[in-house]
Order: structure tokens, then sequence, then C-alpha cells
């Protein structure tokens, strides 16, 4: 065995000795649980701009798009850009002519001068919108027409029957091998009442809606090496791998 291939199988060793540790599972419910009131994912921007995101997931997510070189990304929930300029500094290093579409019901104003400033914008597009809106769908499934690997990124309202619709809309975009990622699956490991001034709760969030989600497709399987990998993520159970066509 080389020392790269005994490197590899000792990694995979870890993440399966994580996957199978429940008391670390449970320390990081506990820590993820005590950091929220702080807003942890606030504090950290990429080539600039906020991000709202662990550390750890964007790590996954350069992971992803390195092994499945998608040529469009689409995400909805834009924010301050900071996901949108990720994904497009990815697709730049890549090299080839990937695009990034982001979806925002509002686009403010001093974030899109922002974006539209940044040196990645040029490989990004906004469309002002609610995602679960049909024409706005259709705006984006028109662009999806003429990609050939597509990955879709759900992170805007994060009711389950926001997040519901968004799968029935989107999932169908990604394309074999590639992902769809659900963000802020967490919620449903969160105490109840964590999101007092949100529409959301433990019972009501993405989760709840990539389990009704994945009792009705064969499609997509959770990816779980990745929650295991991980283990402090936004998306635990949402990192969804594209089986078939």
């Amino acid at each position: 065995m080389s020392e790269v291939a005994r490197f590899i199988a000792e990694v995979q060793e870890n993440i399966e000795g994580l996957r199978a540790d429940t008391e670390v599972r449970q320390a990081t419910r506990d820590w993820v649980a005590a950091i929220a009131p702080h807003k942890y994912t606030y504090n950290f921007t990429w080539l600039g701009r906020p991000i709202i995101q662990f550390p750890q997931d964007l790590a996954a997510m350069q992971e992803i798009i390195w092994a499945t070189k998608p040529d469009l990304i689409i995400e909805t929930g834009i924010a301050h850009g900071g996901s949108l300029i990720f994904h497009a500094s990815m697709l730049q290093l890549l090299g080839n002519h990937g695009r990034v579409l982001g979806v925002d019901i509002d686009i403010r104003n001093h974030n899109r001068v922002e974006i539209e400033a940044h040196p990645m914008f040029e490989r990004i597009e906004m469309i002002q919108g609610s995602s679960i809106d049909d024409s706005i769908a259709d705006q984006v499934r028109a662009i999806a027409n003429d990609a050939k690997r597509v990955m879709v990124v759900l992170d805007s309202n994060h009711t389950h029957a926001h997040v519901e619709r968004e799968l029935e809309l989107y999932a169908p975009l990604v394309t074999k091998d590639c992902y769809l990622m659900v963000c802020d699956t967490l919620i449903q490991d969160m105490p109840a009442g964590s999101f007092p001034d949100r529409p959301w709760d433990k019972g009501d969030n993405p989760a709840t809606a990539v389990e009704a989600f994945l009792s009705e497709t064969d499609r997509f399987e959770v990816d779980a090496a990745i929650d295991a990998k991980l283990q402090i993520s936004v998306a635990p159970g949402g990192y969804l791998k594209c089986v078939a066509h």
C-alpha cells in the first residue's frame, strides 16, 4: 500500500470512529446549542464578505465542488453574498466557465453594491424574488437547462413548508453525482424555542422537510460520511448526493 493510500485509509477509519461515537455527537450538539446565542456563524467572512456559515461546512463544500466539478451552483438565500463569493471562487479555482446563481426575496441594496463590486462577480447572477414563486423557479430552470453539472444549496426561509417546496422545485435540477445541500437542518437538534423571533423551530424546519423528501425519492441519499467527518455543521443530514438520473 502506498503512503497516500495508507493515509486515506487512516482518515476513513477516523471518520468511521467518529460516526460510531455517540458521546462525541452529543457533545457537539451541546456545543452548538451553547454557541448559538453568540451568533457564532456571523464571525466569518470569505474574500471580504460575511458568509454566515460554520467554517467546517466551507471545508466540506470545497471538497464537494473540487470532486464533482459543477458548472452551475444555484443557491437560495443571498444575505451578504459571502456564499455566492465562496462558490464563485471555488469555480474560479477549477478553471472552468462555471456560474453561480443566487435567489433571494430581498437583495438589499448595500449588499448588492458590494457583491457587484467584488472581483468574483463576473461569475455570479442574482434573481430577486421568492424561491418558491413559480415564475422565479422558471427563470432558474431556464438557466439550469444550459448547464451539464448542477449543484443546489438551499439556505433561505427555514420552515418545513418552504424548504419542502424548494426541494420540489430545485432537486430535479441537480445532476447525477452532484450534491443538494440543505442548510440549517441543525435546527432539529436545538432545544425547542431556540429561535423565538423566527417562524421555524424544532419539528418545523429543514430537517423535517428533508425527512419527508427522502421518503418519496430514490434519487438522493444522505452522505453520512460528511456528517461524521465534520461533527460541527449547520447541515447534519443535509448533504444529499444525487445517485440517479
